[in-house]
């Protein structure tokens, strides 16, 4: 049967309060390598660019003159890989489904909508938390940061996924809790959902959006309204 709408959703903080398990795996690596920790609010500022921009943001933010010393290249992807080892081994401990997020995903399943994931959180990472988390059997498709040879902001990687899925971009809709969700979804021409209290050092009101959320608690009203 063909779908009616599609639905393109982000990962960290959007589906998944994703924070504490960041945390952890980020704090895991700074005191192997020397350097400041962070709590978890802080983290949900350093999100959404993957781990490479993690860490790289944090240790920028935390001390630029330490910043200068992380040069070797060897070093700067050392520390990256021992997240993605920490983290996958540690990938669901306290991590969450935002509130009404399960219900939505059935309830969108049920009006026969094509739902996939579009992360740059690594694509085996994502879907791993997804299996472990239990909605990976939702979503058609998962694209994350090294699916292609782009990803978020760049449209492409929104784009790519609805030609994937056999959608069409007017029909479609994203949700996210960022600007580089938003402005990806800008650039495609896609509405945009945001919620509140995404992973972003930004303001809400800061950001493109066409509809603002705090959780998925009663978002059917707004996708009715597009299908």
């Amino acid at each position: 049967m063909k779908q009616i709408y599609t639905i393109l959703f982000d990962l960290d903080g959007t589906l998944v309060d994703t924070a504490p398990d960041l945390m952890n795996a980020h704090n895991y690596v700074m005191n192997k390598f020397g350097y400041p920790t962070k709590s978890t609010e802080e983290i949900r500022n350093l999100v959404g660019g993957g781990a490479g921009a993690m860490i790289g943001r944090s240790i920028w933010g935390q001390a630029k003159k330490e910043f200068g010393k992380v040069q070797d290249e060897k070093i700067k992807k050392e520390m990256v890989k021992e997240f993605v080892d920490y983290y996958g081994k540690n990938i669901v401990n306290e991590s969450k489904l935002i509130d009404g997020a399960k219900d939505f995903l059935i309830w969108s399943k049920e009006k026969n909508i094509s739902m996939a994931v579009c992360t740059n959180k690594q694509e085996h990472l994502a879907i791993d938390l997804l299996k472990k988390i239990g909605i990976y059997d939702f979503f058609e498709y998962v694209a994350g940061h090294n699916t292609f040879d782009y990803c978020k902001p760049d449209p492409r990687h929104l784009t790519s996924v609805v030609e994937i899925l056999g959608g069409d971009l007017k029909k479609t809709l994203m949700v996210g809790d960022s600007e580089t969700d938003a402005n990806a979804a800008k650039a495609a021409g896609i509405p945009v959902i945001l919620l509140e209290d995404g992973y972003t050092e930004k303001n809400t009101t800061e950001i493109y959006h066409n509809h603002l959320i705090k959780d998925f608690i009663g978002i059917e009203k707004i996708v009715t309204k597009y299908l």
